[in-house]
């Protein structure tokens, strides 16, 4: 295949722009799939465009366009219709729209119809021409669809690559030839074939993902056995101001199961935000230092790391463990007594961020690693702090719930216990649907918490105005300039992912310290320090986010005894109403599963490019079961080692191309 540089029209400027979205090479650009399809074959009345339908519709202008503008934005707004029915549309950003339409204009347009407050329209729809199926790509600044879709075609033409899948693995599994898959992703001629074609290539991005995690990691190594009496945990529950719940029972047991076998503990320690993961691996610390080693525990922030610290003096220094923490904000003469006093093996527990895995942390002993919230730590993070020890157990926990389908395939090196049991007394966060209009109601509440000393957390969907695509949407620097005007006197804060790390964590200490009394913020908070004053959580766009999503926000709250609520700022939809239905995460995460699909599960890629762009393009969760069957039958069969050898290659290659995949933070 020729180079990016030799297409036509694909000068410094747009290859620079390519590169950006991480498309360096021609297979770059074809392993690029489409992010949807307009499917102009049969258009819909105005009438069927009903809220939430993504569709082509077709009608005739009815009056004449109108131009509007308001809070910096402009919009043309033109009402199409036909005799079954009518919807009006918006273009934002795009005034020249208002000289492209006309009354009495036949149209083919193609678009999402949404809610708004003043009712039902289809924004930014595209002018189409009926009877295709065209590929439609996440926007490249500068670089147009057709011309994206014609560089693509002219690629395809070319393709030689080698299959990352073997021969024999294509034929047991009756997949489709890769370049034809390719093909018909990219130039579906009907929907079936295309269905194939997002099979074979979704089938392939779990299958080598589950071979890179398990080439990254290793395998499971071999471990000296950690000498753990059969009462130790009993004796340890029995310290505890209140006693440990079932599943707390359950997977402490299993873990000093796994400490006195002679291969390396790796296993993922899973439950809802408030189930009690923190006192499961306090535990495993403490047999573990009681069996004569070390323990080491790396959160992903310092605020967290330092309510870690405390928790561990609490419950551990009664019992004669001393502990101690490593964060990169010490100075030199206090990581340097820290150095110390691990290396000795004065601190038998240790809890830090990654500063752990800095060069000069040595630790006299390590035997056990434990990395707290696990999607913020790659598989080469991990690596890094166990190569401090000789072939250390490893536990890693997780506050986001999963289905058991979707975790066998992300965290399939990992042995899996689920706490699934909330301590008694924990009362569940009411969870309400907020229409705008009754937006000062909410305010009115939150006046009223803070004036019984409790605090509120209000999270956007958006940091700045600069990022608005859509009037009804408020940005988080918007928000905190209208709550401080709203709010006053009370102490408004605001924190979000592009201020420096010592700013916001700043900022979050004044809110763990109650001098803030509302924090307004992005989904930095998505996973933080419990703030047991923090009653009240309002998210704002609530429909802009993933149902897990929402729920881990909801779980900065009712950290405490007192009532808590969590307040989605949206027009009430089926989706969100599930919400307002449970408390139970496993079954939120069931629904958005069901919803989105798997891909949405596995993130994106730095500039918001999919690590899994056949994944995103289907929904059908059924396929997780087959790749983790199929990539089992390879792991256990001594006949399909070839096989197994070339996946993983495949794998990691594919899926640390960018050479961050697995060092992600």
């Amino acid at each position: 295949m020729r180079l990016l540089s030799e297409i036509r029209g694909f000068g410094p400027k747009r290859i620079e722009a390519l590169e950006r979205r991480g498309i360096r090479t021609a297979l770059d650009l074809i392993e690029r799939l489409p992010s949807g399809y307009r499917d102009t074959t049969r258009p819909l009345s105005p009438a069927q465009m009903t809220e939430g339908r993504l569709g082509c519709f077709e009608g005739f202008i009815a009056g004449k366009p109108s131009l509007h503008r308001a809070r910096g934005m402009q919009w043309v707004s033109a009402t199409v219709a036909d005799e079954c029915g009518r919807i009006r549309c918006m273009w934002f950003n795009q005034s020249w729209m208002k000289d492209r339409l006309f009354d009495t204009q036949h149209v083919v347009l193609y678009g999402r119809a949404v809610r708004k407050k003043s009712g039902l329209f289809v924004v930014n729809p595209s002018l189409e021409e009926a009877g295709s199926i065209i590929p439609s790509y996440a926007p490249v600044p500068g670089v147009g669809q057709k011309m994206l879709r014609d560089a693509v075609e002219l690629l395809l033409s070319e393709y030689d690559a080698p299959d990352p899948l073997p021969d024999s693995f294509v034929r047991r599994h009756g997949l489709m030839d890769r370049r034809q898959a390719l093909e018909a992703a990219h130039f579906p001629k009907d929907y079936e074939t295309l269905a194939k074609a997002k099979d074979r290539l979704a089938l392939e991005e779990l299958v080598l993902f589950q071979a890179a995690v398990s080439g990254a990691a290793g395998g499971r190594r071999p471990a000296q056995p950690l000498d753990v009496g059969e009462s130790w945990a009993e004796e340890f529950f029995a310290e505890l101001p209140f006693p440990p719940t079932g599943a707390q029972r359950r997977t402490v047991e299993e873990i000093a199961q796994d400490l006195r076998r002679d291969r390396a503990m790796a296993r993922m320690v899973q439950g809802d935000v408030g189930c009690g993961k923190t006192m499961i691996a306090f535990a495993a610390l403490y047999l573990c230092v009681r069996a004569g080693g070390q323990g080491a525990l790396m959160a992903p922030t310092e605020i967290l790391a330092e309510q870690h610290l405390k928790s561990a003096v609490e419950m551990l220094a009664p019992l004669g463990i001393a502990c101690g923490m490593v964060t990169g904000r010490m100075t030199a003469a206090e990581k340097r007594r820290a150095r110390e006093a691990i290396a000795s093996g004065e601190w038998r527990v240790v809890i830090g961020t990654h500063a752990l895995i800095s060069e000069g942390v040595e630790f006299e002993n390590l035997r056990l690693v434990i990395t707290d919230e696990q999607h913020r730590f790659g598989v080469r993070q991990r690596t890094q702090l166990e190569g401090k020890g000789w072939s250390p157990h490893v536990m890693v926990m997780s506050a986001t719930p999963i289905p058991r389908s979707l975790s066998l395939v992300l965290y399939g090196d990992l042995d899996l216990s689920i706490v699934d049991e909330l301590p008694p007394g924990r009362m569940p966060v009411k969870t309400r649907i907020v229409p705008e209009e009754k937006r000062e109601g909410l305010y009115s509440f939150i006046r009223a918490e803070a004036a019984k000393g409790f605090q509120t957390y209000v999270v956007c969907p958006l940091v700045g105005e600069e990022d608005l695509d859509d009037p009804d949407v408020r940005s988080a620097s918007q928000v905190q300039k209208e709550l401080a005007r709203e709010l006053a006197p009370l102490c408004v804060a605001l924190v979000h992912g592009r201020m420096n790390k010592q700013e916001k964590e700043r900022t979050l200490e004044r809110f763990y310290a109650g001098e803030v009394h509302v924090l307004v913020a992005t989904t930095v908070i998505e996973v933080g320090v419990n703030v047991p004053r923090a009653t009240v959580m309002v998210i704002e766009g609530a429909e802009r986010f993933g149902l897990a999503q929402l729920h881990q926000l909801r779980g900065r709250v009712g950290r405490g005894a007192q009532e808590s609520w969590c307040f989605l700022l949206a027009e009430p939809n089926d989706r969100l109403k599930t919400l307002v239905s449970t408390n139970d995460g496993f079954e939120v995460a069931r629904k958005d599963l069901e919803l989105r699909g798997a891909g949405e599960f596995f993130g994106t890629r730095q500039h918001g490019e999919p690590k899994m762009p056949a994944l995103m393009l289907t929904s059908d969760s059924r396929l997780l079961l087959r790749a983790r069957e199929a990539f089992m039958e390879v792991v256990s069969s001594e006949a399909l080692a070839g096989e197994r050898e070339q996946l993983c290659r495949a794998g990691l290659e594919r899926f640390d191309r960018s050479g961050s995949f697995f060092a992600r933070n």
